[in-house]
């Protein structure tokens, strides 16, 4: 039952030989080797001459000290002996805009890591720095799981919530919704807690915060017995699926889809609960599908319109996947190839339209060729949270490692803000307080929560100070 699956084994599988893509065979004798991914150096001894960056490259920092504390008692401690210093956390560093990059203090919770029982029935402790993956294999050895998880496993615990990180599913909600209680380090180096029951104003606000209330140390959080899935993963023309969409999104516990651009064609993936008892691995496929994709683009990115007929001539849309495991075997992975991405949350129903608009404005660059996810997500009560009393619809876009990436803000971005969406704070975008205001209901309670715990701005760095409209 809990057999573990290839590591390379991933939610975004989309089908073998690139679902249903064979186009790695027509178009190149052999296939490019990828490199693991390699999580950010969050752990590299202090030094002045310590240089950061994020997964993707494209946020770096020369902080004055990488700090690893190995307490909540040494943090608290250090940050008492040094008021002067900004502080900034940093996890795994997968957040695209400049969350992290500070000149100040780099606080690493890599070493605060570990799951335990909770104080309350269906619960856990969640140590802050604790890596998604990890936090999912010890849940499991005492017999419990997270509700949901997002499709990335590399994060750590605190930086997923602070960031409103999520999975899909019509009616289960992102990560920080099961958050009970936390426990904080202040910039003065107060240890503080919150729950639902002790300033829960607080909580509210802690859920999401982006690092901008206190150091997160410790979470409580609900949890649900251990359970298995069942996925199936199809192919069908984008717009017949998109048609289905609402009432895949009712019929499955977890349902997305995703647009392989130039092909007209969609891969939807559903997962549901699985109490069958048999365990079939998933097919690993992601990287033959991203490196077919690419090589489709390369070969034929001069012309829309051979790319998709070739496309169309090598699909096979019969083809299909089917996979039975532990669910965060199912839902949960590593992505080895490097990207960028913007991502935006909108109403449920305005969803569909959304998309439709986004993929016209897409394959408006030639360049493009990761598959557009579309993922569905329910509402919580998180001040910051892109879910806030919204059921909603996310749409994420992606460019390469490498590659231009501006026209995800300047063609998508627009799209995304004429549907009211609210962006993944961990992904591009380019809102300052002014437009955000208008986006989330208690942006004003957020901000005076935060002068309230941080009034001189130390958890603050250029990005939140244009996030939160606040001047050097």
């Amino acid at each position: 039952m809990n057999q573990a699956a290839p590591h390379s084994s991933t939610r975004r599988g989309l089908l073998r030989a690139g679902a249903g893509i064979a186009v790695g065979a027509a178009l190149a004798p052999a296939r490019a080797q990828t490199r693991p991914a390699t999580p950010a150096p969050a752990s590299t001894p202090a030094s002045s001459s310590t240089t950061w960056r994020n997964w993707s490259g494209i946020a770096e920092c020369r902080p004055e000290r990488l700090f690893v504390p190995a307490t909540e008692a040494e943090l608290a401690q250090a940050l008492r002996d040094n008021t002067g210093s900004a502080v900034r956390c940093v996890g795994a560093g997968h957040s695209f805009t400049a969350l992290v990059p500070t000149d100040g203090w780099l606080v690493s919770l890599d070493r605060l890591s570990g799951v335990s029982t909770g104080p309350m029935f269906g619960t856990a402790l969640v140590q802050a720095g604790t890596r998604l993956a990890v936090t999912s294999r010890q849940l499991d050895a005492l017999g419990m799981s997270f509700t949901n998880l997002p499709d990335v496993d590399v994060q750590s615990y605190a930086g997923a919530i602070s960031t409103g990180t999520h999975g899909t599913g019509r009616d289960l909600p992102a990560l920080h919704a099961d958050v009970q209680a936390l426990r904080m380090v202040t910039a003065r180096g107060d240890v503080i807690e919150c729950s639902t029951t002790k300033r829960p104003d607080l909580l509210a606000a802690a859920r999401v915060s982006l690092g901008s209330l206190g150091v997160i140390t410790q979470a409580t959080v609900k949890v649900v017995p251990a359970y298995n899935l069942h996925r199936r993963v199809w192919l069908e023309p984008v717009m017949q699926m998109l048609e289905h969409a609402p009432e895949l999104s009712r019929k499955h516990r977890n349902f997305e889809l995703f647009y392989l651009p130039f092909t007209g064609y969609a891969a939807g993936i559903a997962h549901d609960i699985d109490d069958s008892g048999q365990v079939l691995a998933p097919k690993p496929a992601d990287e033959d599908v991203l490196r077919d994709l690419r090589r489709l683009r390369d070969w034929l990115g001069f012309s829309p319109s051979l790319r998709r007929r070739v496309a169309g001539w090598l699909i096979d849309p019969e083809q299909t996947e089917e996979a039975r495991n532990r669910a965060w075997r199912l839902l949960s992975t590593q992505r080895p190839t490097r990207f960028n991405e913007s991502e935006y949350h909108v109403p449920q129903e305005a969803g569909i339209a959304c998309l439709k608009e986004v993929i016209a404005a897409l394959e408006k660059h030639n360049e493009a060729f990761f598959p557009v996810e579309f993922r569905f997500v329910g509402a919580d009560d998180a001040w910051l949270s892109p879910f806030h009393q919204r059921p909603s619809c996310s749409i994420a876009v992606h460019a390469a490692v490498g590659e231009a990436y501006d026209y995800l803000l300047n063609d998508i971005g627009p799209i995304f803000r004429k549907y009211e969406g609210r962006p993944h704070w961990g992904k591009l975008h380019g809102l300052g307080a002014a437009e955000l205001s208008t986006l989330y209901p208690r942006f004003k309670d957020f901000q005076a929560m935060r002068q309230e715990m941080d009034p001189r701005g130390r958890f603050l760095n250029p990005h939140l100070r244009q996030v939160f409209g606040v001047k050097a």
